[in-house]
């Protein structure tokens, strides 16, 4: 069976270095046998999470959206910058929305549950944005994903590109081949079944 994976950069800011992390992951996938969708945040915007917002309004139509989207998936990558050694306002804002979804077509589910995560990162800094990716991890698996143990942090990420956006730093593009086979192989091995509509 061919594994069905989206991937989420954490960063809409065009000059994003985990965007070229993003990038450089759907290249690496497409050569494999997996279906992998790329999800761009910019397109599902979403005010922030507020209980009374959620009471009064309900469930933002993007957010629901993006969790009909994650439930078609096997496995999931998130690549993540680091704001103060946690996760970005803009991807955990987008999680704690998506896990508000309980329902799609009077159909209950849990958007997150038994879907494979696969974590990356990119910083200019020497810990390549690790020590956020610790804070994601605790959130996932909260929610009931399958989180790998294998990541990629790509350090001195501003040196670790060419100018076409390949990466080009040894280490960094072992690791994250490493990471993209691991996400293939399990989400293929645990591979959840896919809601359709």
């Amino acid at each position: 069976m061919n594994p069905k994976i989206a991937i989420i950069p954490g960063s809409n800011r065009s000059a994003s270095l985990n965007r070229l992390v993003a990038n450089e992951t759907m290249r690496i996938l497409a050569r494999t046998d997996a279906s992998v969708a790329f999800l761009d945040l910019t397109d599902y915007p979403l005010p922030i999470y507020d209980g009374d917002e959620e009471s009064g309004q309900g469930i933002p139509e993007n957010a629901s959206l993006l969790a009909r989207q994650l439930m078609r998936q096997d496995a999931l990558l998130l690549i993540s910058p680091e704001y103060n050694r946690s996760i970005p306002p803009l991807l955990k804002n987008t999680i704690d929305w998506v896990s508000r979804v309980r329902k799609i077509d009077g159909r209950p589910i849990q958007p997150f549950k038994g879907l494979v995560v696969g974590l990356a990162s990119a910083s200019p800094g020497r810990f390549g944005g690790s020590n956020g990716l610790e804070a994601l991890r605790l959130v996932m698996r909260a929610l009931g994903s399958e989180v790998l143990t294998t990541q990629c942090s790509v350090a001195n990420a501003s040196d670790a590109f060419d100018a076409k956006g390949a990466l080009i730093d040894d280490h960094a593009r072992l690791s994250l081949e490493a990471l993209c086979e691991s996400l293939v192989d399990v989400s293929r091995s645990l591979s959840r079944t896919a809601y359709t509509d």
